[in-house]
């Protein structure tokens, strides 16, 4: 039962950095249209997915070093 949260954890940060390569890709493939709406569009909505899955990642990585580090210390 105690392995669940970490389990949960990792599965959490696994799916935040597929979420950033996937906005990584389409900021790429927002440079190739032709449309500046659609490269407007393409591009901001993007950097929003890039920004929000980065900072899951941050949050899911300092909830883990952080309860790592009060297991380590506990007697």
């Amino acid at each position: 039962m105690k392995y669940t949260w970490w389990i949960f954890q990792v599965l959490m940060m696994l799916a935040s950095f597929f979420f950033l390569v996937f906005g990584v890709d389409l900021m790429r493939a927002a440079y190739a249209l032709e449309n500046p709406y659609h490269f407007i569009m393409t591009f901001f909505s993007a950097s929003f997915i890039i920004l929000i899955s980065l900072a899951l990642a941050i949050s899911f990585l300092i909830k883990m070093i952080r309860v790592f580090k009060q297991i380590r210390n506990t007697p």
